[in-house]
């Protein structure tokens, strides 16, 4: 019943554990060197981490909570690169721009390689 618990857990925390636990080695690998190289670009790109607050319009602040959100999907890089305050003003240009994009399609693809390890968990997917 709860045998899709522990692999997803490990998917969030380190992305591919989850694959890895439920011997899908490749497509862990896969997924662990898409995520993380992802994550480190926007890293070294300078890309802003959001943060869960307010804005003048409910546009604002749903950009600001969902860019939140696919942050910490990132999971265990995203812990630790707050760990260490990682911390960049907003501001004007493409290449922090990209950046910030590159951050949060990092949790974006961790959020699917979570879905994909609870379905082959619960023996929906192969």
């Amino acid at each position: 019943m709860t045998a899709w618990l522990w692999p997803v857990v490990a998917a969030w925390i380190i992305p591919g554990a989850g694959h890895f636990l439920l011997k899908k080695s490749g497509r862990a690998g896969l997924i662990f060197m898409s995520v993380v190289t992802m994550f480190l670009f926007g890293l070294f790109m300078r890309g802003v981490m959001f943060t869960p607050e307010m804005g003048a319009d409910y546009l604002t602040t749903f950009i600001n909570y969902g860019g939140f959100v696919s942050n910490l999907a990132a999971g265990g890089i995203y812990v630790l690169t707050t760990m260490f305050n990682y911390s960049q003003p907003d501001m004007a240009g493409a290449v922090h721009d990209y950046g910030t994009k590159f951050l949060v399609s990092a949790g974006l693809l961790n959020i699917m390689a979570i879905v994909d390890v609870w379905e082959i968990a619960r023996g929906e997917k192969e």
